[in-house]
């Protein structure tokens, strides 16, 4: 006779197996029903359902986008799938989470616009731009020719030195 601890909480199996984090499961538990005390037992038992809920509801919803001849699984699929599988109670709540999601998104791809966050005109950004690249064409132009300035000085002395050097050797060779 098997132990019926066994068939509700099987020990982990192959490293492929999937299943939600204890951590997450743990604190959903706390705050659902903090003033209780819950075993270990029983968090492994809801650990698994939870796991056995989301393979069901990913196969079903998988079924559902190859009928359609989908290949990404989208919320609606999710959603179908839960009504399929007898879970309608659930499916307002899913959408309730859904349209929030979308919400959330929406509100997240206005705030990323660094324009619009800076409230200051396009017109006047395309000028301060303008402004940015002619200070840097200046500066560009100030390196270029005081590197010219270098070169050039660097000539000239090169060609003294040179004089001094040929002037010194005519000097010394009036000696001989």
């Amino acid at each position: 006779m098997s132990d019926p601890h066994d068939e509700l909480c099987p020990p982990n199996q192959e490293d492929d197996e999937l299943t939600l984090p204890r951590a997450s499961i743990n604190k959903i538990i706390k705050e659902l029903v903090p003033s209780i005390r819950v075993a270990n037992e029983s968090r492994e038992l809801i650990l698994n359902c939870c796991t056995e809920f989301i393979h069901l509801i990913s196969s079903e919803a998988n079924e559902v986008c190859n009928q359609r001849n989908k290949k990404t699984i989208n919320a609606e699929h999710v959603l179908e799938a839960l009504d399929r599988l007898g879970f309608k109670d659930y499916k307002q709540e899913a959408e309730a989470v859904l349209n929030d999601c979308k919400q959330v998104a929406a509100k997240r791809r206005r705030q990323s616009t660094r324009l619009e966050n800076l409230g200051i005109p396009e017109e006047e950004l395309l000028r301060q731009q303008q402004e940015l690249f002619a200070r840097a064409r200046e500066e560009q132009a100030a390196a270029e020719q005081q590197q010219w300035y270098s070169v050039q000085t660097a000539t000239l002395q090169n060609a003294e030195i040179f004089q001094k050097q040929m002037s010194q050797d005519e000097d010394d060779s009036d000696d001989y």
